[in-house]
């Protein structure tokens, strides 16, 4: 029996199809080659088009079979995991009314924090475990007041998962945990909560019909299962987002455990069983793939929006003839501190880490006369590095401190220079387990259809294939403090000017 797992990340889809007996990875195919545009028609907007992501989805499914390691009619249920905090709007007939707003995309941010002060911010962090910020409401309540046309024709709303999920089945679903990461989910009253939705003026309609995460989500269509060779009628079992997902495949299910991920933003993602939040919500709690209303499993997520894709952007400027192994290599040959050479990588948009500011990304003590292109990567990837390390400090001061972090062996994590300098100036153990997101989706469709007796018996006997201990974290450490000068300063210099903005 065969289980397929799709993962919709901002890159490209990844699909997996793994023998559910074995957990093995029968096959793994990506698509596009090349990674996947974003569209910014203004500063701080972020989009994709939803049909796209299904064109690519099943590209993906079909490269896959295109293998020959399995027979297609052997594939027994579907899991999917998705970009998180979309926004993805249709009509009626199931028609994508505009393009999806995006994870990092900006522009709601006034927004929530206009929401979060008028509904009473003790409120919404006791009820929501979040301020409205820049999530899926807040970017719907965009939509409703700057496109009033497009807002009468919604007839669902959804995450990316939901969508590719009624694309195969014609059903609209969406899960708690779905609804906890848009801010619509209210914890204390275990409903979708009336704050939202009254405070916004939204009609509870406009929300698809709630399932239990690991369930049938529907059906595969016969149309498209004719299109990608599958079974008419198998389930889709299962839809996360990415970083819950991403957890479940480590086997991050318990409270303490901690996961993370550097793909084109970096997350580190722990488990508590607290209705926990950060009172300045810089990090934000969401309802876990294994939350019950009676057995609570929230995932406590810090987000960076500007990891992997100021790694990509420097290999963009490094030129054609650079892989990222090339490049890595090179980084590794520089000493750590690349020279004095520092970045700030926050360039991606508002960093919620950083009370939604939007910065830019900096290079600071630039010296034309020594630095290189290796002393340029080196000082992206350790600036990244850095900025987990000033995430982890805040997760520390709400009780999160791991001994341990688990993740994959992938995007960032396979330069050796990040890597270390995650592990040493976090003082922290990294262990890596083989897997990625369409394996851990491929994980839960076993759960949700029955083929799993739970999620800690799908992924309970997981081994670590290697362990990165921390390393001269002395030096880290001193590195460390220049570069959260350095982040002061410019945090200070954009207040300085927002205030004389203001007072004009």
């Amino acid at each position: 029996m065969l289980l397929l797992g799709i993962d919709i990340g901002t890159s490209s889809v990844k699909a997996s199809v793994i023998d559910a007996s074995t957990q093995h990875c029968l096959a793994t195919a990506s698509y596009p080659e090349t990674e996947a545009e974003i569209i910014a028609v203004k500063p701080g907007w972020a989009e994709q088009s939803p049909d796209q992501w299904w064109e690519q989805v099943k590209q993906a499914i079909l490269k896959c079979h295109s293998s020959g390691a399995y027979d297609p009619q052997d594939i027994a249920a579907i899991g999917i995991a998705y970009q998180m905090h979309g926004l993805v709007l249709v009509d009626k007939e199931q028609h994508v009314l505009r393009n999806a707003i995006i994870w990092c995309d900006s522009r709601a941010v006034e927004i929530g924090n206009k929401a979060f002060h008028e509904i009473g911010e003790e409120k919404c962090l006791s009820h929501l475990l979040n301020s409205p910020g820049n999530f899926t409401a807040s970017k719907l309540a965009w939509v409703k007041e700057n496109e009033p046309a497009v807002y009468k024709k919604i007839g669902k709303i959804m995450l990316p998962g939901d969508f590719i999920a009624m694309k195969m089945t014609g059903d609209c679903t969406t899960t708690i945990s779905a609804l906890s990461e848009g801010i619509f989910w209210d914890f204390r009253d275990n409903v979708i909560s009336g704050d939202i939705l009254r405070y916004f003026g939204f009609d509870h309609a406009l929300i698809p019909d709630v399932h239990p995460l690991f369930a049938p989500h529907g059906y595969l269509k016969a149309t498209v299962a004719a299109r990608l060779s599958l079974k008419t009628g198998i389930p889709v079992s299962y839809k996360a987002g990415d970083q819950p997902n991403n957890a479940l495949s480590l086997n991050v299910l318990n409270p303490g455990e901690v996961a993370t991920t550097a793909g084109t933003s970096g997350v580190i993602y722990g488990v508590s069983d607290e209705l926990s939040y950060d009172q300045q919500s810089r990090i934000n709690s969401f309802a876990h793939v294994n939350y019950e209303m009676d057995k609570r499993r929230i995932g406590i997520l810090l987000c960076i929006n500007g990891t992997g894709i100021f790694n990509r952007w420097i290999k963009n400027i490094a030129g054609s003839n650079h892989s990222y192994a090339g490049l890595n290599e090179a980084a590794a040959a520089i000493q750590a501190g690349s020279n004095g050479l520092m970045a700030l990588p926050f360039g991606n948009g508002a960093e919620r880490m950083l009370n939604n500011q939007i910065i830019g990304g900096h290079f600071h003590h630039l010296d034309f006369n020594i630095h290189t292109t290796a002393h340029l990567v080196r000082a992206v990837q350790e600036g990244i590095a850095f900025s987990f390390r000033y995430g982890l400090d805040i997760m520390r001061e709400n009780g999160v401190n791991p001994s341990v972090i688990r993740a994959g062996k992938a995007n960032l994590f396979l330069s050796d220079v990040f890597t270390q300098s995650f592990a040493s100036v976090n003082n922290v153990a990294v262990e890596f387990y083989e897997g990625d997101g369409s394996f851990g989706a491929a994980i839960g469709a076993g759960i949700g259809a029955g083929i799993y007796a739970d999620a800690a018996s799908a992924s309970g006997n997981r081994k670590p294939v290697a362990i990165v201990e921390p390393g001269d974290t002395g030096r880290y450490d001193e590195l460390y403090e220049q570069w959260k000068e350095i982040l002061k300063n410019q945090l200070d210099t954009v207040n300085q000017i927002i205030k004389r903005v203001l007072c004009h």
